[in-house]
């Protein structure tokens, strides 16, 4: 299993990769914000399963950023890509709080879910021609943020240079005055 990252910053969402995505795979975006995931979640004082979609072999459907699960979903499923498996440890705040979700889920409830992110899906209407759009998009965008870089790294080693042939030459003027000076006083 790989490290523990802390998703939040406050120990209320921890993630846990368990089975790293290739490379190349899709990640949820703006373009492709619905997901089919396999979990199992567990409560971590007793290690009981509460749901699963492994017995039944189903898939559950989002819309990541809607509202539709508990935050600790939001923020996590955001951080993964298509065939990731992670697990997911989720605090009270982030997950059913103080209410918990009865009867399965007491008050207070810490969970452990295990994901699997099997897809991740266009809305419905979205046609794939602005799924396209959106790709070309970010990838001019990426190439404006390389040409800025590359652009500011051309300025800057201008600058560097520009300021040790200004050095150069203050320390030739030196070196000149130094020679000047000697065998003149009577």
């Amino acid at each position: 299993m790989g490290d523990t990252i802390d998703l939040t910053g406050d120990g209320g969402v921890l993630k846990t990769i368990i089975r790293k995505a290739r490379n190349d795979a899709v990640a949820p975006s703006e373009s492709f914000p619905l997901v089919d995931v396999h979990y199992e979640g567990t409560l971590a004082e007793t290690g009981e399963v509460f749901d699963s979609t492994h017995e039944d072999n189903t898939v559950f459907s989002f819309e990541i950023g809607s509202g539709t699960v508990i935050r600790a979903w939001d923020i996590s499923l955001r951080t993964m890509k298509v065939g990731e498996v992670a697990k997911i440890t989720c605090k009270p705040d982030y997950a059913y709080g103080s209410a918990g979700s009865p009867p399965e889920i007491p008050p207070d409830a810490t969970l452990i879910f295990e994901v699997e992110l099997v897809a991740c899906r266009p809305r419905k209407g979205s046609s794939l021609s602005s799924v396209s759009d959106e790709k070309a998009r970010l990838q001019e965008l990426k190439k404006q943020r390389e040409m800025a870089a590359a652009s500011k790294e051309e300025e800057k080693k201008k600058r560097e240079e520009a300021k040790a042939a200004a050095a150069a030459r203050i320390q030739a003027k030196l070196e000149s005055k130094k020679g000047k000076g000697k065998g003149k006083a009577k």
